[in-house]
């Protein structure tokens, strides 16, 4: 048949029907790695370095709502307490922040591999990015429900940083109701501490 791949009509013996044949091969396959990334020894050794560094998975959110995943975010202890992290200067989120001079971070359990995707734009938000879920309102930005904690964060300043914009803010809240375990994400897929 035209436009079939694999498979083949012939005649049935003895019956005057048409018999098909599937191919026991399929046309296309699934890989594990992405067929179209450039080879290992063609990437720059920057990215692959930052890849080896495994980081912890949270959810930025700002009033709006906007919202984005980032895995470039380090708390700094001190007087006051401090939050830095590397945000795409084009994403809504940062148009929110610099809005609202607030924002709320959360870092993201196992259970929110989905929602993270989503916030990264790499699944389908039909509805918007905070149509699903369950979310805690709170002055700095939506918080998934089932968060282990979050901070809010006042908005001190951001510079360009390489491809990125290096946010600074003062920690002025802190929320851990409860201890869950963190998403890491490492060598472009996320992972689960071992138990």
């Amino acid at each position: 048949m035209p436009g079939r791949v694999g498979r083949s009509v012939e005649p049935h013996p003895g019956t005057g029907g048409t018999m098909f044949h599937v191919n026991p091969e399929p046309g296309a396959q699934i890989h594990s790695t992405d067929p179209f990334a450039a080879p290992a020894a063609q990437r720059s050794p920057v990215r692959r370095l930052r890849g080896r560094l495994a980081a912890p998975v949270t959810l930025w959110t700002a009033p709006g709502p906007a919202g984005l995943t980032v895995s470039s975010t380090l708390v700094a202890e001190g007087e006051p307490d401090r939050l830095l992290g590397l945000v795409d200067p084009e994403s809504d989120l940062w148009a929110a922040i610099e809005e609202a001079g607030r924002f709320a971070v959360a870092p993201l359990g196992p259970q929110h591999r989905q929602l993270a995707d989503r916030f990264a734009g790499l699944f389908p938000s039909p509805g918007g990015l905070f149509a699903i879920d369950a979310w805690t309102e709170t002055p700095y930005g939506p918080v998934p429900a089932d968060a282990g904690g979050w901070a809010g964060c006042r908005l001190d300043t951001a510079r360009e940083y390489g491809w990125s914009l290096l946010v600074e803010a003062t920690i002025e809240s802190v929320d851990l109701p409860r201890d869950t375990p963190p998403l890491l994400h490492y060598r472009g897929r996320y992972h689960d501490l071992p138990d």
